[in-house]
């Protein structure tokens, strides 16, 4: 199953220069990295990156991911994600 995750430019050429990711500051604040379903990633880019222009969405493979991810209504994933989970890279503007 994929999942997704919506970087913000400089947190994707963080990720790609890693190979990890620990996640964004709400992530950080919340204790796990946020992600979303296919269904959620519209109405999740509306409303945390709305005006932000150019964001880059990772799909993630949860089997690589393995127990670390959690269903809680969004998917989230309590460590880091890894360069080896990510299936595809698109790159898409948010407008308001």
């Amino acid at each position: 199953m994929l999942i997704y995750k919506i970087l913000l430019p400089d947190e994707w050429a963080a990720f790609e220069a890693a190979g990890t990711f620990d996640g964004s500051p709400l992530d950080h604040e919340s204790g796990f990295v946020h992600c979303s379903s296919r269904e959620q990633l519209g109405a999740t880019a509306q409303r945390f990156f709305a005006g932000a222009g150019e964001v880059v969405v990772v799909a993630l493979d949860t089997d690589v991911l393995g127990e670390t991810v959690r269903w809680e209504t969004f998917p989230h994933v309590y460590g880091p994600l890894t360069a080896e989970a990510i299936v595809d890279i698109h790159r898409l503007e948010v407008g308001r």
